[in-house]
């Protein structure tokens, strides 16, 4: 990590007061990220590690199967081929240590990876997430019993040896902690959108009409009004107007 990454870093709500083991502490702050500012700090570890790819997850709260569901990825705004097979096909295993423990677990699928954190005793090796990848999952949690996974996928993991792993934990404990109190649930369905509703959302909230925005990109005005119909059922709004401050609130749009 540079001077530079690690003052920044130093001087952001997101990683400070945090601990691996724990949420962070109490941080006005806080409240106040964007789910996009979320996705740029999750970069700069994904970066800071030689990720190539990476993903946040919550684990969904239900008694039948536990499984994972996307909030972002590094193809935000939308969600990428890995993330979906990722929350398609986590075993239960994994999303049942990731909600009793603490503990990262590593895999490699590659003849030829070095994840780095091979040689680390206490952290064990899992199945490949995704087939033909090297990864790593760090199991997070935060306030009123929420619990979900950042995962960083890459064939050569740097950083990841000794007290470095603590560093990246507590990191990702502090935009998990984030995370959970700025999506009240509907940010993980904004993320499946097109990028023909976020256009029209867009134009939308500049003050454009159905008519003008089926003009501008070129559609039929029936063809915009369903873009516009499924933005504000995937961002569960009542109508174009919530749909937009909503867009707005989570960084979707500008």
């Amino acid at each position: 990590m540079t001077h530079a990454r690690a003052q920044e870093i130093s001087n952001d709500p997101f990683f400070t007061h945090s601990n691996p083991f724990g949420t962070v502490t109490g941080n006005s702050d806080l409240y106040t990220v964007t789910i996009p500012d979320a996705v740029r700090r999750c970069r700069w570890i994904a970066m800071d590690i030689n990720a190539s790819a990476f993903g946040l997850y919550l684990i969904a709260p239900s008694a039948e199967r536990a499984r994972l569901v996307p909030c972002f990825d590094s193809d935000y705004p939308r969600l990428g081929e890995t993330t979906r097979t990722i929350s398609a096909t986590a075993s239960e295993e994994i999303v049942l240590h990731a909600r009793r423990s603490t503990s990262p677990r590593w895999w490699s699928d590659l003849q030829e990876s070095n994840p780095g954190v091979a040689a680390l005793p206490w952290i064990e090796r899992m199945a490949a997430l995704v087939s033909g990848t090297a990864g790593i999952a760090f199991p997070v949690h935060a306030e009123r019993s929420q619990g979900g996974l950042v995962v960083f996928i890459g064939p050569n993991l740097a950083a990841l040896a000794g007290e470095a792993v603590y560093d990246i934990h507590a990191r990702c404990f502090s935009l998990f902690d984030a995370v959970s109190r700025i999506r009240p649930g509907d940010a993980g369905r904004a993320r499946a959108m097109s990028k023909r509703e976020l256009e029209c959302l867009k134009l939308t909230a500049n003050g454009y009409t159905s008519e003008e925005i089926a003009r501008l990109l070129k559609l039929s005005v029936h063809t915009a009004n369903q873009y516009l119909t499924q933005s504000a059922q995937k961002l569960d709004a009542v109508n174009r107007t919530q749909a937009v401050a909503k867009a707005l609130r989570l960084g979707l749009i500008d």
